[in-house]
């Protein structure tokens, strides 16, 4: 008897253009139509935001199938700041990789774990926690991906596998991003879009804040133990394998630990303390990330001695190592342009709100959590969703019977899919840096991405049968 062959998934770019095709194919049977919209300064910032009632059918808008092509491109074009930081971050790093001051670095941190074995079981919780802080105080989500590029090979010094490495600041900053307390590219904006005082509600989204970074620290920390005992179990094994990772080899060679890999940390850990100022006190977004990373990149070969001719060829390998995410990225930000450009996403949404309008009360916002997992998988930016939808839920929720802050929170909640999107950027940036297929991170991911959805399921009930008022 024949064996049965294993299911193999597509590379993930024909899996992204698979959705773009699909997309296309939507817009031409979905009706176009569109909302009104007005400018609405939220936090200081003018926005374009939704009016509601004001949906009207518009003369359909048949794109040609060239669009199929102009689609990605156009992806490319929109996506551009991301696309820039995910090539600096891929140089950047291959600049630091030939200094060997992150791997000699990592060495002394595994033996010092090695001679205080019992020190080792807190680092991802003490490292989840930071990075959910992150998230949860001011929205940390692109700022994670250089972060990985440091912990892959922690945890791999540690025992355990590059989905740890990836899972600490990703999922740590993810999770706290979904469950944010502050976030004020979620919680901020959607507040101030619902005419709710801003940050209301905050006893009860700390409370789950402290419940969500539980589950995901638990999670890693089973898994981890797992892997540590059969590093074979770790679905990206042979891949670990390839990066001359060899488990719980104790008798690794000494690299090199000199003044200049040490003055090359000391410049690494300036630029984060610098990154982290600037996000929080000057609003840094992608433009100054990368500035700042570049620089960090030259100071550092330069520093290291290493000649300028060596230190573009290995930016240059770097960077091309990422370009594979960064086709995917474009790709995926080419679903969304279609609908645009059709004029279809706001039928979609307004035909999204009747069928919330139509269930009973009590799963009310339950429906609008789902609805907005689904509107995430289009747009990831928590900011753009928000002015999108929000103005036209809040009324909504004031018509079924549930408060505009239970609606603010089913829509926040929403970002616990984001980790698993193969349309987000962010997503692809980190899985693309760290060199981890999609589906390999998507079949470990899923179990944990159950469990929270249904904590968001349940965690707004106690809103709607207290009638969750604004503070």
């Amino acid at each position: 008897m024949a064996k049965r062959r294993a299911l193999k998934l597509p590379h993930t770019l024909v899996l992204i253009y698979g959705l773009v095709i699909g997309v296309y194919l939507l817009s031409l049977l979905v009706p176009s139509g569109q909302f009104q919209r007005v400018e609405k300064t939220v936090q200081g910032q003018t926005r374009m935001v939704t009016v509601p009632g004001t949906y009207a059918p518009v003369a359909k808008k048949m794109l040609g199938p060239e669009w199929l092509l102009i689609g990605p491109i156009r992806g490319f074009q929109d996506g551009a700041l991301i696309i820039f930081l995910i090539f600096i971050f891929g140089g950047v790093f291959a600049v630091l990789g030939k200094t060997g001051a992150i791997e000699s670095g990592i060495q002394r941190l595994a033996r010092f774990f090695a001679r205080k074995p019992r020190s080792k079981k807190f680092v991802i919780p003490a490292l989840m926690i930071v990075f959910s802080l992150a998230g949860g105080i001011y929205g940390m989500a692109e700022e994670s991906i250089p972060f990985v590029l440091i912990f892959i090979p922690l945890a791999l010094s540690l025992g355990y596998d590059s989905i740890v490495g990836v899972a600490i600041p990703f999922l740590g900053s993810a999770v706290g991003f979904s469950a944010a307390f502050f976030n004020p590219f979620t919680v901020g904006i959607a507040q101030g879009l619902s005419d709710l005082p801003l940050y209301s509600g905050l006893a009860y989204r700390l409370v789950l804040w402290v419940v969500a970074t539980a589950v995901a620290i638990v999670f890693v920390m089973m898994y981890a133990s797992r892997i540590t005992k059969d590093p074979r179990k770790s679905p990206v094994y042979e891949i670990d394998l390839a990066r001359g990772y060899v488990p719980n080899d104790a008798a690794a060679a000494d690299v090199p630990w000199g003044p200049a890999q040490k003055f090359v940390l000391a410049i690494l850990f300036t630029g984060i303390g610098l990154l982290i100022y600037g996000i929080l006190a000057k609003g840094w977004y992608m433009e100054e990330i990368a500035a700042l990373f570049l620089g960090i990149g030259l100071i550092s070969g330069l520093v290291a001695r290493i000649r300028p001719s060596e230190i573009a060829a290995s930016f240059v390998a770097g960077a091309k190592d990422v370009m594979n995410v960064t086709l995917i990225i474009a790709g995926g930000r080419a679903i969304l342009i279609i609908l645009k450009e059709a004029v279809v996403l706001d039928t979609v949404l307004q035909a999204t709100a009747g069928v919330i309008s139509a269930v009973p009360g009590l799963i009310t916002a339950q429906m609008m959590f789902l609805t907005q997992a689904v509107i995430n998988f289009f747009i990831h930016s928590g900011t753009a969703q928000a002015a999108l939808t929000m103005p036209i839920m809040s009324p909504l929720s004031d018509l079924v019977g549930i408060t505009r802050q239970t609606t603010v929170l089913s829509f926040q909640l929403c970002e616990v899919i984001n980790p698993i999107l193969p349309t987000s950027a962010v997503t692809m940036g980190v899985l693309g840096v760290a060199k981890i297929p999609w589906e390999k991170w998507a079949k470990w991911f899923v179990p944990l991405m159950i469990v929270l959805i249904v904590f968001s399921l349940i965690a707004l009930v106690p809103p709607i049968l207290m009638h969750w008022g604004p503070f």
